[in-house]
């Protein structure tokens, strides 16, 4: 699939089927977002993989909408150092979405809001936070993934020159 298509058809999805995610397909994923720029070519990131459905229901815990960890079939913490910015998790966490989009793979981009909760979960250490989580999985057969969708229209989203304005 061609980068635009993969970007354009990606779409969130919360519901996965419990077929395994394939070792080098989970890793594929990870060297997406290894491979994702950061802010002075700091690489503030970390990533935690969580495959085992107990300590996913602890760190869904964790967040109050994270309910799309339950039926996961893997879900990645994208951790940052005391320094790190959430924009850098952020590039990391799109890299990987959209890779595993390529590779078959649904995903749900998640956010731990109870701090200290998710850094006791993953033993993070001090200063390190969570800032986002990707969840990962098959898609359930027949959960709608790639039809178009309704979109505000392109002039809504797009200004020129200033706020507002119209094209040329």
């Amino acid at each position: 699939m061609d980068a635009y298509k993969a970007v354009t058809t990606k779409r969130d999805t919360r519901l996965y089927s419990s077929e395994p995610i394939d070792d080098e397909v989970l890793r594929r994923v990870l060297q997406a977002g290894r491979m994702a720029g950061s802010a002075k070519n700091r690489e503030p990131f970390r990533f935690v993989v969580i495959r085992d459905k107990e300590q996913m229901a602890k760190l869904a815990e964790c967040g109050d909408f994270a309910q799309p960890l339950g039926p996961a079939t893997a879900a990645v913490a994208v951790c940052l150092d005391p320094d790190g910015m959430d924009f850098d998790a952020g590039r990391a966490a799109q890299n990987m979405m959209i890779v595993a989009w390529d590779e078959g793979l649904a995903s749900c981009p998640l956010r731990i809001h109870h701090a200290d909760c998710g850094r006791e979960v993953l033993g993070l250490p001090e200063g390190w936070h969570i800032a986002i989580v990707v969840a990962l999985g098959h898609p359930q057969p027949g959960t709608p993934m790639s039809q178009d969708r309704a979109r505000k229209p392109f002039e809504e989203y797009v200004s020129w020159e200033r706020f507002g304005q119209s094209s040329p």
